[in-house]
């Protein structure tokens, strides 16, 4: 019965595999390396392989050839193919050169023309030197395609097998008439173990190792007991102390590394007393099957202990009040996860092998406790998250959570049902995995917590929980353990590797092969050249820009631009050592070209107008200028925009193609002067005279008002409210025109009144014509209305209320 398990040697695999998945590939590929030392490519044994590959062709046409039989192969298959694949890129640099001597000699002639016979006798020459030089590689990647063939056969055979094993339907173990054969496996296994003790006791041999070794048995029985029976609890305790210790820095990280030794101490005292019981000398087959089985077992429970007092510690998580119980039963189903372990090696020394009764009967009663101690867990676990999902406001990872209870709940109702039914092997494939799978996302779950306790205390701040590296920690902790959740649900390692290879070889676009290690190149020699241009722009901007005479928006231009160079010749640099081929990427980009530049077309456009901005310098930092109806001060001048702040301290980005296609008012390109123009009105009947002697003493009383040209006053029209006079001046600074022209005013006030000048406002006089008309009129329609009021008849009259229609009702005066 093939059930994945999950041993411990399998978790440490995997998490060596997990490792392995986060190397450059340059790494990786030091082992296939190796092997070209050993066998160069240029040294391959063709007629050897060709045995090789009939052998497998043969293995592959009998049905009955076992999987060990299957994999050997496989893995003989596998090394083969790695040589052939190096063996593809023999005389690639002497290929490369002969291709550039035939392309040198120009295209061939139509068919029909003649060409003059040196250059044809040469070119007939490298074409077969090409010929030869390619002979090899080319049988290197037909012999790699039969290798990698072959494999694929034998990766689904076993494929097959597994999942017809899988549903296999086995006697019932809900059928009393099948528990007598797994009695008499328990019985047959009692006495084995009976027998095989006193086999072992009757050896004078034996006995004499027991004696000999009875002081070192002794010293590890006492290691054993104080570590496993004391260990625990002594390391429980005082994980705790650290934990409450606050005033320790750092304590949330020396506590979690200090609570390692729950399970790390009780394991090594585990590993003490199989030592002793190896130095007894009394095992057999069965005895030590189970020894063997016993450090795992060891591990798998106080790991599960070990998980349960971090995952569910009283506080820490609410789970309804049922934190307590949570532990408890993740604990038993450890236990029943170790009893698993025990069962798996009491079974694996009978001969004869068991029958299918008696491996159900074996199988499903720990397949049905631990869906019990299983189920109740989903239940809490989903419980819990229920709550602080609705205190949260539900999410995307709360759905997630949810999610998980319910998949827990569904796999501890099916398992036991398969396994009472009958199948016993798809009921094992699906609960074991599931426990293990529960322990690693609770133990990515410890790792996040405990990655992001060390990035806040290096980062020596409290809010470095929310921020950007605890998410990319989680991220690739996640994307580390995707190899050992294929192993826990029956992946092969052979499947790992294959996908690697898989993954390794990339995928082809024309010509050109895009693989990890093209990307890693590609992006490392760009951040290089990357970092290299910000490098020399902050150079330029801070020590060598600043001591020139050029101008600080050509000084800006200049920066922008090497590093708008720079970054292309990064790009292009890191395409060519990556070995891309960018011919076979043309037509792509001809189109994506034609696309952005219907997209793009705004983008482009105030692209280029900022270059244009760069270069003439129409505008620069710090003017003042005028556009599309934005005035303000220019703080910033970039390629797409130019960012200016008005005078209420807003600021305003303008596109540059603004500046280019539409009228800009600059006030201060050449100079900060300014025209200030005051409009002034008073009353007729006022001296002009004076009026205009009084305006030009106050102008030229200004301080910012410049002496040449002086100011002037001039007389400009004869209002209709009043006379209309204008002070003309030229200030000194423009920015100051505001508060030059307030004190104008003010001093015009004071002055005006202390002479007694009148500033008038707007007047109008109404003047009815036909009033005696209108007033009969109104008379004679209504002859028995009351007479007004001599207050009613003085009171002035609304110009709203009167109307030329001589036919209209109202109050007409």
């Amino acid at each position: 019965m093939a059930a994945p398990l999950f041993p411990l040697a399998r978790l440490w695999l995997a998490l060596v595999l997990a490792l392995a998945a986060l190397l450059p590939p340059a790494a990786l590929v030091a082992v296939p390396a190796a092997a070209q030392e050993a066998a160069p490519p240029t040294s391959i044994d063709y007629a050897a392989w060709e045995k090789l590959s009939a052998q497998a062709q043969d293995l592959l046409a009998q049905e009955k050839a076992s999987d060990q039989a299957l994999d050997s192969m496989r893995k003989q298959l596998a090394d083969w193919r790695a040589r052939f694949a190096e063996a593809q890129n023999i005389n690639a640099d002497q290929i490369q050169t002969v291709r550039d001597q035939i392309a040198a000699l120009g295209p061939a002639p139509a068919e029909g023309q003649a060409e003059d016979p040196d250059i044809a006798k040469r070119r007939k020459a490298l074409n077969d030197q090409l010929a030869t030089l390619q002979a090899p590689g080319l049988k290197a990647v037909e012999a790699r395609s039969l290798a990698d063939g072959l494999i694929r056969q034998i990766d689904a055979r076993i494929r097959a097998r597994q999942a017809t094993e899988l549903m296999r339907l086995f006697p019932s173990p809900a059928n009393p008439a099948n528990w007598p054969a797994g009695w008499a496996v328990l019985v047959q296994g009692g006495k084995t173990l009976g027998a095989e003790i006193e086999q072992e006791w009757d050896n004078p041999e034996r006995r004499a190792t027991l004696r000999n070794n009875l002081p070192a048995i002794a010293f590890f029985l006492f290691v054993a007991a104080i570590l496993v029976l004391r260990g625990p609890a002594f390391m429980e305790r005082l994980t705790t102390r650290v934990l409450d210790g606050t005033s320790l820095k750092g304590h949330a990280v020396v506590a979690a590394l200090v609570s390692l030794g729950q399970f790390v101490v009780p394991v090594i005292g585990t590993l003490s007393l199989v030592a002793a019981v190896q130095a007894s000398g009394m095992t057999g087959p069965r005895t030590s099957a189970l020894i063997r089985a016993l450090p795992e077992a060891a591990f798998v429970f106080f790991a599960a202990r070990w998980l349960a007092s971090w995952l569910f510690r009283d506080g820490a998580a609410t789970l309804l009040g049922k934190a307590t119980e949570a532990r408890f039963h993740t604990v038993m189903i450890g236990l029943v996860f170790a009893l698993e372990f025990f069962r798996r090696a009491f079974i694996t020394e009978v001969r004869p092998p068991l029958s299918m009764a008696a491996q159900a009967v074996w199988s499903a009663p720990l397949v049905v406790l631990v869906a019990v101690f299983l189920f109740r867990l989903g239940l809490i676990l989903r419980q819990g998250r229920r709550e602080r999902d609705d205190r949260a406001g539900g999410d995307l990872l709360a759905s997630l959570r949810r999610g998980l209870s319910m998949a827990v709940i569904g796999v501890s109702v099916l398992a036991p049902l398969l396994a009472l039914v009958g199948y016993v092997a798809a009921a094992n494939a699906l609960i074991w995995p599931t426990v293990a799978s529960l322990a690693l996302i609770g133990l990515i779950q410890l790792l996040q917590r405990f990655a992001t306790d060390i990035y806040v205390l290096l980062s020596k701040r409290e809010d470095a929980r929310e921020a950007l590296g605890p998410v990319l920690i989680a991220i690739v902790l996640v994307l580390a353990s995707l190899p050992v959740f294929a192993l826990i649900w029956g992946a092969r390692t052979s499947d790992l590797s294959e996908a690697w290879t898989r993954f390794s070889e990339g995928v082809a676009i024309g010509e050109t092969r895009l693989s990890p290690g093209v990307l890693v190149t590609l992006l490392v020699v760009f951040a290089l050249g990357y970092l290299l241009t910000r490098l020399v722009q902050r150079t330029l901007r801070s020590a060598i820009l600043p001591r020139t005479r050029l101008e600080k928006g050509v000084q800006n231009a200049l920066v922008s631009g090497i590093g708008y160079v720079g970054i292309f010749l990064a790009a292009l640099i890191a395409i060519t050592t990556a070995g891309i081929n960018l011919s076979s990427l043309a037509i792509v980009a001809g189109a994506l070209s034609v696309g952005i530049g219907f997209g793009l077309q705004n983008i482009v456009q105030n692209f280029v107008a900022g270059i244009i901005l760069l270069i003439e310098r129409p505008i620069s930092e710090g003017d003042m200028i005028e556009v599309n109806g934005q005035f303000g001060t220019v703080r910033g001048i970039s390629v797409r925009s130019t960012w200016i702040e008005t005078f209420d301290r807003t600021d305003v980005i303008i596109p540059n193609a603004d500046f280019i296609s539409g009228v800009v008012t600059n006030l201060t390109r050449t100079n900060t002067t300014a025209r200030l123009i005051v409009p002034v009105g008073v009353a007729y009947g006022s001296d002009t005279r004076k009026v205009q002697q009084i305006l030009m003493e106050i102008a030229e009383a200004q301080p910012l008002v410049m002496v040449d040209p002086a100011p002037a006053v001039h007389f400009v029209a004869l209002g209709a409210d009043s006379l209309n006079f204008e002070v003309r001046a030229i200030i000194s600074d423009v920015n100051f025109k505001l508060a030059v022209q307030t004190e104008m005013l003010h001093q015009i006030t004071e002055r005006f009144r202390q002479e007694g000048i009148e500033i008038p406002f707007a007047q109008r006089d109404i003047w009815v014509r036909n009033a005696d008309e209108l007033t009969g009129r109104r008379a004679a329609a209504a002859p028995h209305a009351a007479a007004p009021s001599p207050e009613a008849a003085a009171a002035p009259v609304d110009p709203a209320r009167i109307s030329n229609d001589p036919d209209a009702d109202g109050d007409e005066q």
